[in-house]
């Protein structure tokens, strides 16, 4: 039931939620009135998020009011408005808002389908081969789409269903086990590893950037280029073994494909050659790339160090000089600015829990129950790791889950004696991989899912399979990889 744009119910209960906190619950010891009342408004709003009351950007300006009448960080009226609109100049939201704006010129000017046809005209003859192709189309992309939900629901999924489809592979006659239900399983489990892969791959990780920082004090500032590093050698662990592991859980009925390159082929043909479109997409990308790893400063110096948000803004430039992207288009890609308001009021209201005492008081709580099991930290970590990510089956939404536990958790782990890159770095991690167990663990999954390849059933046992391996390479290859690199 709504009364106008709010969820009755679920309102209610984000309500109940932050009144409860505010006016019930006794504050604890060390805990300052302030910083409980902040953490009313935070939960009351993640709830809001969870329970879908009104859409998030809506929520995020209520947040944002709330913050700011209440006076929760600031005594003086003019000091509260600040702080809660401060935000609005952390320079990690604006890069994800610029990239997703960058991102529409993939769509608009049809170089992701390009490059998805490419690669299933190259490796398409087997249907594993299609499921790799599908995987190195959605990785090569990942860098510059930070909407795991555009990326894999909106670019990969209509490649792959036109696939499936050719192959007369349809829900609606019983088909899908023979390809469509393999496909629509590694389209949607490419899709986190990918996200972990990037801090432009997917909108929260900036946020874990922000929160690994601010709990360091700024001694640990993860970069583009570190965290594209730290990720390359898991992730393309993971990625070789996704669609083999579909492949031996739910073996598909078709197992060569020779038709599909000549689909690819015949696709591309209608495609005609690469326009100048295309071709300033690919720079632009290249460029990104380039300058976000930082590769200009390792080979010229500090001095031609670039700021990774500015490198954004560059692309965006180029791309609205040339005309690839019009203002209209700038102003139209509602998903961007719907970020940065949502991102902004989130980004705000964890900074000055943390700032208020909140996460530390919380994380010696988690701290303090996991130290009484009296283990090492390597096992207190794999504890707190699985807690963080199996808690995920409770959350639909990845920033809410990483808003609500991410920075707790990360004290928490360094109080038991881990060390700080390592863990932020595993965190990180898990922080996208968990999006592989249910079918609304984030956006691409309830798009991928309603396609009705894949049983609930198949979907949820696929996950969970997923969330082992995945983990098990991040934490075994990922540590000694790190390792290698001299991150721990």
């Amino acid at each position: 039931m709504k009364a106008g744009g709010v969820k009755l119910v679920p309102g209610m209960i984000s309500m109940a939620l932050t009144l409860g906190i505010w006016f019930v619950v006794p504050i604890p010891e060390g805990v300052s009135a302030n910083a409980w009342h902040l953490l009313a408004l935070f939960v009351g709003t993640i709830a809001a998020i969870i329970g879908k009351v009104m859409p998030i950007g809506a929520i995020a300006v209520l947040a944002i009011t709330l913050v700011a009448l209440t006076g929760v960080t600031n005594d003086s009226p003019s000091g509260a408005i600040k702080d809660a609109l401060s935000g609005f100049s952390n320079s990690l939201i604006w890069l994800i808002g610029i990239a997703i704006i960058i991102s529409r010129g993939l769509s608009k000017t049809g170089l992701g389908n390009r490059v998805g046809y490419y690669f299933i005209s190259l490796f398409g003859k087997k249907t594993v081969g299609i499921g790799y192709a599908l995987s190195i189309s959605e990785l090569l992309i990942a860098p510059v789409t930070p909407s795991n939900t555009a990326r894999g629901g909106g670019v990969i999924h209509p490649i792959m269903k036109s696939i499936a489809s050719s192959f007369g592979s349809h829900p609606e006659d019983g088909t899908s086990r023979k390809i469509g239900h393999y496909l629509a399983l590694v389209n949607y489990h490419i899709n986190p590893i990918t996200s972990a892969m990037f801090i432009t791959a997917t909108a929260p990780n900036p946020l874990i950037v922000q929160f690994i920082a601010d709990a360091t004090g700024a001694d640990i500032h993860i970069t583009w280029g570190m965290w594209a590093l730290a990720a390359l050698l898991p992730g393309l662990v993971c990625i070789a073994l996704v669609p083999l592991v579909v492949y031996l859980v739910y073996p598909p009925e078709i197992k060569n494909t020779p038709d599909a390159k000549v689909f690819a082929k015949a696709k591309l043909a209608d495609m005609g050659p690469m326009s100048f479109d295309e071709k300033i997409m690919v720079f632009v990308f290249a460029l990104l790339l380039l300058l976000w790893a930082g590769i200009p400063a390792m080979l010229l110096g500090s001095g031609f160090a670039v700021n990774t948000t500015a490198v954004a803004f560059l692309g965006l430039s180029i791309l609205l000089i040339t005309g690839v992207l019009s203002w209209e288009d700038v102003l139209k890609e509602k998903s961007a600015w719907d970020t940065v308001i949502w991102f902004s009021a989130l980004v705000m209201m964890a900074t000055f829990l943390n700032k208020l005492g909140l996460v530390a008081w919380f994380s010696s709580v988690v701290e303090g129950n996991i130290a009484q099991l009296g283990f090492d930290w390597p096992i207190s970590v794999l504890i707190l790791v699985a807690i963080y990510f199996y808690a995920h089956y409770f959350f639909a939404s990845t920033t809410a889950h990483i808003t609500a536990m991410f920075a707790a958790f990360y004290a928490a782990g360094l109080a038991l004696g881990a060390p700080p890159l390592y863990l932020g770095l595993l965190l990180a991690g898990a922080s996208s991989l968990m999006m592989s167990l249910t079918h609304y663990a984030t956006g691409t999954s309830p798009i991928i899912f309603g396609s009705g390849y894949v049983s609930m059933e198949n979907w949820w046992q696929m996950g969970f399979i997923m969330s082992v391996v995945n983990l098990a390479v991040w934490g075994i290859v990922g540590g000694l990889w790190w390792k290698v690199l001299g991150f721990w």
